[in-house]
């Protein structure tokens, strides 16, 4: 069983992500731009980090979001849909920081 899930994506789908985990009794932590900081799918999970970078370009930093995830103990990653789910470079960066993708 998950302990510790990133969700690797923001707004409804991130929610979504965030409420079955916790239906499930897994941790979340949420990533965010320096511009998204007031967005509600920060609300919605335990813990939420910062990615240090602004725009759409800070939640494809796969070495950054892997990095957060170890940082916060997570043994997870959840892509959410677009570019990073379909990504088999970022599943292997997972695979190899021993991260379920």
């Amino acid at each position: 069983m998950l302990k510790k899930l990133l969700i690797a994506n923001r707004g409804e789908i991130a929610i979504r992500i965030a409420r079955t985990a916790a239906d499930l009794g897994i941790s979340t932590v949420s990533i965010h731009s320096e511009d998204d900081n007031q967005s509600l799918h920060t609300r919605h999970t335990d813990t939420a980090v910062d990615l240090n970078k602004i725009g759409v370009a800070a939640y494809l930093d796969a070495d950054r979001i892997v990095s957060i995830a170890l940082e916060q103990g997570c043994d997870s990653i959840h892509p959410g849909y677009g570019f990073l789910s379909e990504s088999a470079e970022f599943a292997s960066i997972c695979e190899k920081n021993g991260l379920i993708f």
